[in-house]
């Protein structure tokens, strides 16, 4: 026979478990939340490029490395939607764009990826938001929306 508070523990704990699995679906789908996906590591994810793959899609593979995100600088169009590669050269970094919930950790020998939309125009702001070393806090970058 389980005891009467053995058994609370064990209710209140699956309850909880319910919760939280709750919280993950609905972030995912009604809110729309990306979440970061891990894709096979190969060659051409070791060199940054920004690859326009038709009017509004575009393929950026970020390499970061102490203490820079190569390209640091992006442009695309207004109304663009951008899958963002992010693969480490050296240590585990961040990889943050606040404005679109972007977040996710560059770490070596993997490869992250995540898709975001830009529909208005502006400058984008993306920081390394993992400490990387004692030039952390210079590692940035930018996306320019035209």
């Amino acid at each position: 026979m389980v005891d009467k508070y053995e058994l609370r523990a064990i209710i209140s704990s699956g309850v909880l478990l319910s919760l939280f699995f709750f919280a993950v679906l609905y972030n995912s789908y009604s809110r729309k939340i990306d979440m970061p996906t891990c894709v096979p590591f190969e060659k051409t994810f070791e060199k940054s490029a920004v690859k326009k793959i038709d009017d509004r899609l575009y393929e950026v593979y970020l390499v970061a490395q102490m203490w820079t995100f190569d390209p640091e600088e992006i442009e695309i169009p207004a109304g663009s939607t951008v899958d963002f590669y992010l693969n480490s050269k050296d240590v585990v970094h961040g990889f943050h764009i606040n404005e679109k919930g972007v977040n996710m950790m560059a770490v070596p020998g993997t490869i992250n990826k995540i898709t975001a939309t830009f529909q208005e125009e502006g400058t984008y702001r993306f920081v390394c938001n993992e400490f990387c070393g004692t030039g952390h806090q210079n590692m940035m970058g930018k996306i320019i929306v035209k």
